[in-house]
């Protein structure tokens, strides 16, 4: 899929871009179900100090982890999802270059009581540079809008410095700057359909509400990056294609 002048655009001066139709729907399910087929058994295994991961709880009133870590190695079906179409391609147009995967994720966000996360910008995890060749693909596993708890982007954001951020008090793993310095008056919404991608620059102040709905809002967040991106908090030493290079090479080469 060869992406516009105009998305091109749309991404530089806004820091993302919705993309819909990627992957099919059919696709898009099958993971989605996996990834709640694997959280399940991952919330219920026993962990020293309480589950400090579980942060949600399904209808049936079964623990559903707030998000699944590293999907990329738990399973072949995420690999072949991510590398055996268009998705590489659409990074590397964006990035300018050809795109390695970092890490990857699938948050759960389930049906009524789906946390939220506040706002934030990824490089402030990454500590990436240069920061312009590090973005997020964001693979929308369910429909995705205001009710269910899709993105939120802070327009132009990408433009200005990385942002000091702290730890919430009552939610150590959620770093956010300080109010005053996020402009709420430049917030866009970023619904997409399941299927579709939502890509963002690294230093792209965003959110998601909680899912007050009675639908799912799953999504495969994957964080891509240049050859020549460098970290000072090991992301790089960390990424997939450093820390299990055979693996990665089969994947991206199917």
């Amino acid at each position: 899929m060869q992406l516009t002048q105009q998305q091109h655009d749309f991404y530089s001066e806004h820091g993302w871009l919705v993309v819909e139709d990627v992957f099919a729907d059919s696709d898009a399910e099958r993971v989605a179900e996996l990834a709640l087929r694997l959280s399940r058994d991952e919330a219920q295994k026993p962990r020293s100090g309480g589950q400090t991961d579980v942060t949600d709880y399904d209808v049936a009133g079964v623990p559903v982890p707030r998000k699944l870590g590293h999907p990329f190695l738990a399973d072949d079906q995420f690999r072949r999802f991510i590398f055996n179409g268009c998705l590489p391609s659409m990074v590397a147009q964006l990035l300018g270059k050809p795109s390695l995967l970092l890490v990857d994720q699938i948050f759960m966000k389930p049906p009524r009581i789906g946390s939220g996360k506040p706002w934030h910008q990824d490089n402030a995890y990454f500590r990436c540079s240069p920061a312009n060749e590090v973005l997020t693909a964001w693979i929308a596993l369910d429909d995705a809008d205001e009710s269910n708890g899709c993105l939120h982007y802070i327009d132009g954001s990408h433009l200005s410095a990385l942002l000091k951020h702290e730890p919430l008090a009552d939610e150590p793993h959620n770093k956010t700057p300080a109010a005053e310095k996020i402009d709420t008056q430049r917030t866009s919404c970023a619904a997409v359909r399941r299927g579709g991608v939502v890509f963002h620059h690294s230093q792209t102040l965003h959110a998601s509400p909680p899912n007050e709905s009675d639908r799912w809002r799953r999504a495969y967040a994957t964080h891509w990056a240049t050859a020549d991106v460098t970290s000072d908090a090991g992301t790089i030493d960390n990424a997939y294609y450093n820390r299990s290079p055979q693996l990665y090479s089969s994947a991206a080469n199917t």
